[in-house]
């Protein structure tokens, strides 16, 4: 599954827009809320499958119940 994906399918209720924006070099970063949360440049690897709803549940999903539960 992507990133958007996972986020989407656990988390659908509380997200209200996401944005993909093509980039140049392989450029991967996920921003929420103008702050990043993955970043392939700083991390210098691509993100590893279910890497960024894990790091979402962790920074924004404490106290939020997960879509359809």
């Amino acid at each position: 599954m992507s990133a958007t994906e996972d986020l989407l399918t656990t988390y659908q209720h509380i997200i209200s827009e996401t944005t993909l924006v093509n980039g140049s070099r392989g450029i991967f970063d996920v921003t929420v809320d103008g702050e990043v949360l993955y970043s392939k440049a700083q991390t210098g690897r691509h993100v590893e499958p279910g890497e960024v709803l894990s790091l979402f549940r962790a920074t924004y999903g404490q106290g939020v119940s997960e879509y359809g539960t």
